[in-house]
């Protein structure tokens, strides 16, 4: 499959099947996400992975909406950055997500980015707060998003070209 392909045809999968995902495919999701560029090559961004059941279920409650199907998950990436060390990292850390989610398909498994970067829980902290304290993580770290990822348990039909909003796209020539 070239990459247009691959692009045209991953979808955001929010349920999954209880298959875990073998090490041989979470250790090529890492390679991916360490293989995102980053400005100045600071690499500032940081990765979590989690398979334990009790910390996916909490992640899955650190924000108010739109989080709990990474309760299903049998794999969630946090993908965070120190702050310190770029002030670029939220385009460093969303490269990176993509790199995941891209991998994740082409490997035949779902995933969907849950923003948590400026959402808050029902109480009004921040999710970025609540996931560094549940995992420990230096004051310095900031969480864009968690990834669920999954064998998927839906099927989502791929972007057709016709339907795509090219009225999006300006050319200067």
């Amino acid at each position: 499959m070239n990459l247009l392909d691959l692009i045209k045809t991953r979808r955001s999968i929010r349920k999954y099947t209880s298959e875990p995902i073998s090490e041989e495919h979470i250790k090529a999701l890492k390679s991916a996400a360490l293989c995102a560029p980053t400005s100045k090559n600071c690499k500032d961004w940081k990765f979590v992975f989690v398979t334990n059941r009790d910390v996916i279920n909490s992640l899955s409650t650190v924000k108010e909406m739109a989080g709990e199907f990474l309760s299903g998950a049998p794999l969630a990436v946090v993908v965070a950055a120190d702050t310190s060390l770029s002030d670029v990292w939220v385009e460093d850390t969303s490269i990176a997500a993509s790199y995941i989610q891209l991998m994740a398909h082409s490997l035949g498994l779902g995933s969907c980015w849950a923003q948590m970067r400026l959402r808050k829980d029902k109480d009004g902290n921040f999710a970025s707060d609540n996931i560094k304290n549940l995992l420990s993580l230096p004051s310095e770290v900031e969480v864009m998003c968690v990834i669920g990822i999954g064998h998927p348990d839906q099927q989502r039909r791929p972007y057709e070209e016709d339907n795509l909003p090219w009225d999006r796209i300006m050319e200067v020539k």
